[in-house]
């Protein structure tokens, strides 16, 4: 099967320097292209990647359409059969596109899948933005297998089984290009963070699978972009995960949700503030608001996916609170849920 490993690029010239060489390196198949997709740069970067590494495709998009509206246009340009979300800061190891390559060939339900994503800095332990795969809780919060929240488990092999997730990390995703596109992409509204955790709900609910494959291994250096501290982060993150939640949940059980997330979410503020975090504090403030603001769109697209659901019901959904589970009963580790995958 033919692959584009798309390297989206915003004036990140000093991790492209360091990480670039790997994912060359390490993608060096028949049939594979290393792409660098530019949202409209001014560091220089994209020079850099043409004179040092001349066989790597560039796109330039000559303005910046963020996360989503980025990846949207590099896939539509593209001509291979599976594509590949690489962020600009991730060191693939040796081999890692052979079993992603192999899952995908042998599993027509599969519209995605991700690796084992390991912490670059720390490479005995998993990684914030993706771990060993991705899952959501009944209230719509995200953690991963290997990380709830700012805990990280060391890498045991307590999670080298092959199996389906709840959603890839959008470090290191690799999809069916074509149903990527029929699917109508990453939504462009989110900008940037849980687009993808919003793309893959969406064609789960279509009746196809997410798949975790940690046969294949990348390390992620994280917070390349937004520092995970950074207010504007916290912003888009409560913003887009309502916004997920209000696209995405099946049935009238949505609304309630919403209005239990609300309080949730003002307990977060609060825990920002008791913290001395002001600015974090404000962004959960701001992204309510402004989900208040653009509920009718996002009601819109809700009502627009309807017709195409065929399934309501996702075992990879944990029935618990993840956030009662972490913060009141103390568990900190996936094995410790209630359910296991």
């Amino acid at each position: 099967m033919t692959v584009s490993v798309i390297i989206l690029n915003w004036n990140t010239k000093e991790l492209l320097g360091t990480f670039l060489p790997e994912v060359v390196k390490h993608s060096a198949m028949p049939g594979v292209d290393v792409v660098l997709a530019d949202n409209g740069s001014s560091d220089g970067s994209v020079e850099w990647v043409k004179e040092n590494f001349p066989e790597v495709k560039i796109l330039a998009f000559g303005e910046n359409m963020g996360f989503a509206g980025g990846y949207n246009r590099a896939l539509s340009l593209v001509d291979t059969e599976l594509s590949v979300l690489l962020n600009s800061d991730v060191a693939p190891g040796r081999g890692w596109l052979v079993p992603l390559i192999a899952l995908m060939a042998s599993t027509p339900t599969a519209a995605a899948c991700v690796p084992k994503i390991k912490d670059y800095k720390k490479p005995s332990h998993f990684e914030y933005a993706g771990a060993a795969g991705g899952f959501i809780d009944f209230f719509g919060y995200p953690f991963c297998r290997g990380r709830i929240f700012n805990v990280a488990e060391e890498d045991q092999h307590q999670y080298d089984k092959a199996g389906p997730i709840f959603w890839g990390s959008g470090a290191a995703l690799m999809v069916r290009t074509s149903l990527f596109i029929e699917s109508g992409g990453l939504d462009s509204d989110f900008f940037a963070h849980m687009e993808e955790i919003d793309w893959c709900w969406r064609v789960k609910n279509q009746g196809h699978s997410i798949f975790y494959v940690p046969s294949s291994e990348v390390f992620h250096l994280g917070g390349g972009t937004l520092n995970y501290e950074n207010p504007n982060k916290t912003y888009l993150n409560f913003r887009n995960n309502l916004f997920l939640l209000l696209k995405n949940k099946a049935g009238f059980m949505v609304f309630p949700l919403i209005i239990a997330r609300f309080f949730l979410d003002f307990a977060a503020l609060l825990n920002f503030l008791v913290n001395g975090e002001k600015n974090n504090a404000f962004a959960v403030s701001k992204a309510h608001r402004h989900f208040l603001k653009y509920f009718i769109k996002f009601y819109r697209k809700r009502n627009a996916l309807k017709p195409l659901l065929v399934c309501r019901k996702h075992s990879e959904i944990y029935k618990g609170s993840v956030v009662m589970d972490f913060f009141i009963r103390k568990k900190r580790y996936f094995s410790e849920l209630r359910f296991f995958i």
